[in-house]
């Protein structure tokens, strides 16, 4: 019975994503910075930056879930990775909101 929850889970989410077009408002090259930048150690540069913006925290948030869903992060502390996440949408809303150096 608990698989069948985790099941409704992981198709949730799928649904979540494809309803809102979650995985087509980033380019790759922006996807992988930011994967890096929230499961490893990396900065992410502006445009990504700008790029995940648009993608909304609604979106950020659930890939990040389904991410965690997947096998191969089993042995990662789901709290952590979260708690990373939120910070990642942090900073990319602090640098987007901070003014320009003038030219």
């Amino acid at each position: 019975m608990a698989s069948l929850n985790v099941y409704s889970v992981l198709v949730e989410n799928d649904q979540i994503i494809k309803e809102n077009n979650c995985e087509t408002k980033m380019g790759l090259p922006c996807v992988l910075e930011a994967f890096t930048s929230i499961f490893n150690t990396r900065i992410i540069s502006n445009k990504c930056c700008g790029e995940l913006v648009v993608l909304g925290k609604f979106c950020h948030s659930t890939l990040v879930k389904r991410t965690l869903e997947n096998p191969l992060f089993k042995d990662l502390n789901p709290a952590t990775i979260i708690a990373k996440s939120i910070q990642t949408w942090n900073n990319f809303l602090a640098l987007i909101d901070s003014p320009s150096p003038s030219t």
